[in-house]
C-alpha cells in the first residue's frame, strides 16, 4: 500500500514539478542578480519553495538588508501556509505521529496542498513526501538552471528574462481580481500606496523591504476588516 502511494505521489508531483522549474528558472535570474551562487540557489530554493517569499528575499539580499528584515519578509508572505497546514491536518489519519504531521506540514506550496487536500478519505503521510520531493528538486534545479543562465547569457537577455517572474505574479493576481471587486481594489491600492510610499516623507526613506512588509499588513487587515470572507463549514473526508 506504501508503495501505490509513494508512487501516486511522483505522479501527481511530476507535472507540479514541470512548472516549478520554469517559475524557478525566472527566479534564478533574480538571484543571480543578487550574487548567490548556483549552489547556494539550490539550498534556499530546496528549503523554501515559495516564489513570492524567495523573490522578497533576494531583493532583500541585493539590497545588503538585515537578517531580521529578511526574516520578517519570510513571514509575512508565507502565512498563507499556515492556514493550509491547519486545513490539512484534517486530512491527515487518527493516529499519524506528530512527526509526520510536522514533515507533511514542511512539505505544503500552494500546488502539493491541492492535491493532498483532495485525496480521500486521508492523506497519508507517503503520498505528500514523494510529491513535495518530486517538485521541490525540480524547484531547487529550476533556480540554479537560472543562476547559472544568468551568468553566460548576454546582459540584454537576461534582462528580459527576468521580467518573467513579474508576468507570473500578474497572472496569478489578474483572475481573482476580474472575478472579485474587493480584490481589484486591495491590488490597485497596493500599487497606488507603494508608489506614495517611495516617494513620501519619512517613509521613503525605509528600506523597500521594510515598506512592503507594512504595506502587506495594513493593506490586508483593511481589507480583512472592510470585507470579511464568508467562511463557511466544508467537510473533509
Amino acid at each position: 500500500m506504501r508503495r501505490k502511494e509513494i508512487m501516486q505521489g511522483f505522479r501527481d508531483g511530476i507535472p507540479i514539478a514541470l512548472g516549478y522549474f520554469a517559475v524557478a528558472f525566472s527566479l534564478g535570474i533574480i538571484a543571480k542578480q543578487a550574487g548567490l551562487s548556483a549552489v547556494m540557489g539550490f539550498v534556499s530554493s530546496f528549503f523554501t519553495r515559495a516564489s513570492a517569499g524567495e523573490y522578497g528575499v533576494y531583493t532583500l539580499v541585493a539590497a545588503q538588508a538585515a537578517y531580521a528584515e529578511i526574516v520578517a519578509m519570510c513571514l509575512v508572505v508565507n502565512l498563507r501556509y499556515m492556514l493550509m497546514s491547519a486545513a490539512l491536518s484534517q486530512k491527515i489519519a487518527p493516529g499519524t505521529s506528530w512527526l509526520h504531521r510536522v514533515l507533511m506540514a514542511s512539505c505544503v506550496t500552494d500546488e502539493i496542498f491541492g492535491i493532498s487536500i483532495a485525496r480521500q478519505p486521508y492523506c497519508p503521510p507517503a503520498y505528500t513526501y514523494s510529491a513535495a520531493l518530486i517538485s521541490t528538486l525540480f524547484w531547487a534545479s529550476g533556480c540554479a538552471a537560472g543562476i547559472v543562465a544568468g551568468g553566460m547569457l548576454p546582459a540584454n537577455i537576461v534582462a528580459a528574462l527576468s521580467v518573467a517572474l513579474y508576468g507570473m505574479f500578474l497572472a496569478i493576481i489578474m483572475p481573482p481580481a476580474r472575478s472579485d471587486r474587493n480584490v481589484l481594489y486591495a491590488v490597485v491600492a497596493s500599487f497606488v500606496l507603494s508608489g506614495l510610499c517611495a516617494v513620501a516623507p519619512v517613509v521613503s526613506g525605509w528600506s523597500s523591504g521594510t515598506r512592503t512588509i507594512v504595506l502587506t499588513i495594513v493593506i490586508s487587515a483593511v481589507a480583512a476588516w472592510l470585507k470579511p470572507v464568508d467562511v463557511k463549514e466544508e467537510a473533509y473526508g
